[in-house]
């Protein structure tokens, strides 16, 4: 029962900070082009304020269950080294964690990635996150 609770939630906030991240390289980058600039950084500005609120805790809520459900299901290596299942489980955590720890460093201690300024590394990294999870089970 627990497991499944831990991956309901889990699930949840992994929706909030992926669909962040649709969301703001899908459309919020379309408006620049419809709005002058301090246009473009009012209606931005007026969407951020909502979204600093919820997505970086469902980052650190997806990552931390995460890190949870890897323990339950990763299972031990054979003799024949990491299977496939293991494999991707592995990328996609890592990947996982490294939005987790860019997230926590950005928002929390305000510090800033050197490079990767923009949501598009994230964005691929959740797109990836999201096949990895599609063909883990084949």
């Amino acid at each position: 029962m627990t497991f499944v609770l831990i991956k309901i939630i889990h699930l949840f906030a992994a929706f909030i900070y992926g669909g962040f991240l649709i969301v703001d390289n899908l459309f919020l980058v379309k408006i620049k082009k419809s709005y002058n600039e301090e246009e473009h950084k009012e209606i931005r500005e007026s969407f951020m304020k909502y979204v600093r609120k919820a997505v970086p805790p469902s980052l650190i809520v997806a990552v931390l269950t995460g890190l949870y459900l890897i323990t339950q299901v990763y299972g031990p290596i054979g003799e024949d080294g990491l299977t496939r299942f293991q494999m991707l489980l592995s990328l996609k955590a890592f990947l996982g964690i490294w939005l987790g720890i860019r997230g926590f460093l950005q928002v929390y201690l305000k510090i800033q990635p050197l490079v990767f300024k923009s949501h598009v590394l994230p964005f691929s990294f959740v797109i990836t996150i999201i096949f990895l999870s599609q063909f883990m089970y084949v």
